[in-house]
């Protein structure tokens, strides 16, 4: 008898809803952002994460529509295993991770000594796809 495979992703989820932040009037999250990793602003909402941000977690769901700016809330899985897309310096397996662009995450870098407040890296990365993406536990 083998081993059966396993789906990590359907692994304790832990989901939680934010504010979404706003530009001028507009929600900065929007349906085409659905899967990506997010970023907890400095107003305690979530936004798009951008380069060397601290992930808070994948964006799972929005509420209403993209026309109801203001309106809406954002379901966030800030822990257990999820699968998010990955940029270069793409992460391998034992990294730890940080926002890239366009809602992508990547290989923390070095530091030399952690800053006030700590080291931005999170998770642990537990499987890589080529350069496409990696599953990541949320720790």
């Amino acid at each position: 008898m083998s081993v059966r495979d396993q789906n990590l992703e359907a692994v304790a989820p832990v989901l939680a809803t934010f504010k979404i932040s706003q530009t001028a009037g507009v929600d900065d999250l929007k349906d085409t952002n659905i899967g990506r990793a997010v970023t907890l602003t400095a107003g305690g909402e979530v936004g798009p994460i951008g380069d060397g941000e601290q992930l808070v977690g994948k964006l799972i769901s929005l509420t209403l529509t993209d026309a109801d700016n203001g309106d809406r809330l954002a379901t966030v899985q800030v822990g257990g295993i999820c699968r998010l897309p990955i940029a270069a310096t793409y992460p391998t397996v034992g990294d730890r991770v940080v926002g890239a662009a366009n809602g992508t995450v990547k290989q923390a870098p070095a530091v030399a000594s952690d800053p006030v407040g700590g080291n931005i890296a999170r998770g642990t990365v537990l499987e890589v796809n080529g350069t496409v993406d990696c599953v990541i536990l949320l720790n």
